[in-house]
Formats: structure tokens, C-alpha cells, sequence
């Protein structure tokens, strides 16, 4: 039986699934198209499919390493009872070891490559899986610490100079997850971030009951912006440890070279359920 374009088009309409999957299953069906619609279910493509419209906002921050090279990710599901089992954890840890075996420069690579075994673990989990992030470091006469908090909800990883102890670099990775610094320094915060923290500073300095003047509001700043550098600046930030110490301090000299932090879900919408709605579909009465 011949097929023609049409027909590519509405088994992709009524599968969701992509336009090279739907030809090969009508070619593989002889242009049959319910046997079609069941090629594609009896691959998981079609049940996989079905599941990317919806919002996966839980899952972990994982971290590995392998052959001089650490990967910190972000892996996204739907409930928090998937994140929380060893089958999730698995596709992560093969997730992670793709990126480590390949030199994978973008996150779309990665879920291209992964298309097949995403789509065996949706099968196996019912739930819509999302590759979201990841950052690579390689140690280049460096050292690289990872740390993951409270099960996968932040995760750290932190390259430093090859003097700086194991000990001293794994605390400077807590600090990063407990503190949520932004920058190493002063000197990395984007001129147009202090401009813009200092333009807030002023308007609420102005908008006080009884606004002090212009040139004292001005010197208030100052001191106010010294306190912001100290918030997200890890060499300025006080030791969470130790607060005799800044971090600066605590490395006695020992240099940080970058770091990402990583919290679980940041930005992504939240699904809302209605537990009345979701039964009812269940029974077939909407």
C-alpha cells in the first residue's frame, strides 16, 4: 500500500512523533496506518511522544567523573517519587557518561544522541524525562571537586589550582552550595549588575520616610554595595565554618579558577495538579 506526504503528516498529528519515525513506520507498515499508530507504540516512540507536552520541573543535579573530566547535570522528570528510585538514577548516571565519553559541546546533542534510551526509560518510568544542563571540566594541572546536597536538589562543582588541598577545595564546594555565591570576585560582577544594584540602592534611599540627602545617600551606597559584593562574591564571603574567615582567607593564597552551582528545578514552571480533574479523566468521565 502506497502512502503519500498526507498521511506522513497525519500520523504525525495523531503521534506526536517526528516526521523521519512516522515515514519509517508507514514504509514498515506498508502505508497501513492503525498498524502504523501500533509500530510506533510497540517502539515506545509514539508513548514517549505523547509525554512531551507535559512539564517536568522534578529530578536531581548528579555529578560524575571520569578520565580527568567532571560533568555536572540537571535531569528533570515529573514527580518527585521517580526522582527519588534507582531507575531514574540509572538513565542519569548513562546520561553522564555519554557526555564524559564524548566531546559533547551542547545539551541538543546530547538528547539527540540519547533519543533512543530517553525514550526506553519514559517506557519504563511513565514519565516525561528533559536533559536540561550541563557543564564539563576538564583538570588541566587543576583540581575539580564536586558535591551534591540533600540528594540531588543543589549540586556544585568547583575547579581550583593544583596547590589547593582536597580538603580545602571539597569545603570551598560546600561553601558555594550553602552561601549561593554568583561570582569569584568583585572583579567578575558585570559593571551593568553593580549599576543596576546601585540604581535600587538609591530609589530606596530616596523613597524613605525621611530621605537624607543626596551626598550622604550617595556615601550609604557605597557602604551598601561593599555589603552586596560580600553576599555573592565567594572570596568575599564569610567562611560558612569558620566566620573569623573570609573564603579568601581560608585559601591562603590558593587560587579558584571557575565553579557552577546547580539547583534542581530553578526556573522551571511547576506542575499544578487537580487531584478532582486528574480522577475523573482516569474514570472516563472527562
Amino acid at each position: 500500500m502506497a502512502f503519500t506526504s498526507k498521511d506522513v503528516m497525519e500520523l504525525r498529528g495523531r503521534t506526536g512523533v517526528g516526521m523521519m519515525d512516522c515515514k519509517k513506520a508507514l514504509v514498515a507498515t506498508d502505508g497501513d496506518m492503525e498498524a502504523a499508530i501500533d509500530y510506533l507504540r510497540e517502539k515506545g516512540i509514539a508513548t514517549a511522544a505523547k509525554k512531551e507536552s507535559r512539564i517536568a520541573a522534578e529530578g536531581i543535579v548528579f555529578s560524575a567523573s571520569k578520565n580527568g573530566k567532571s560533568v555536572l547535570l540537571e535531569v528533570n522528570c515529573e514527580s518527585d517519587f521517580v526522582a527519588g528510585g534507582p531507575v531514574f538514577r540509572e538513565y542519569v548516571a548513562q546520561v553522564a557518561d555519554y557526555i564524559l565519553d564524548n566531546d559533547t559541546a551542547t545539551v541538543e546533542e546530547v538528547i539527540t544522541a540519547m533519543t533512543p534510551v530517553t525514550n526506553e526509560y519514559v517506557m519504563k518510568m511513565g514519565e516525561k524525562l528533559s536533559i536540561r544542563r550541563f557543564t564539563v571540566f576538564a583538570e588541566n594541572d587543576s583540581k575539580v571537586d564536586t558535591y551534591i546536597h540533600m540528594g540531588g536538589k543543589i549540586g556544585v562543582m568547583v575547579e581550583a589550582c593544583g596547590c589547593c588541598s582536597d580538603e580545602v577545595l571539597h569545603d570551598v564546594a560546600l561553601q558555594i552550595a550553602a552561601a549561593s555565591a554568583q561570582y569569584i570576585s568583585k572583579n567578575d560582577v558585570p559593571a551593568e549588575v553593580v549599576a543596576h544594584e546601585k540604581e535600587i540602592l538609591k530609589a530606596q534611599s530616596l523613597n524613605e520616610e525621611n530621605p537624607k540627602p543626596l551626598a550622604i545617600i550617595e556615601k550609604m551606597i557605597e557602604g551598601r554595595i561593599n555589603k552586596f559584593f560580600k553576599e555573592i562574591c565567594l572570596l568575599d564571603q564569610v567562611f560558612v565554618k569558620n566566620s573569623d574567615l573570609t573564603i579568601a582567607q581560608y585559601l591562603n593564597g590558593a587560587k579558584i579558577y571557575r565553579f557552577v552551582r546547580y539547583a534542581m528545578g530553578e526556573g522551571l514552571q511547576k506542575r499544578e495538579d487537580n487531584f478532582a480533574e486528574e480522577v475523573m479523566q482516569q474514570a472516563g468521565l472527562k
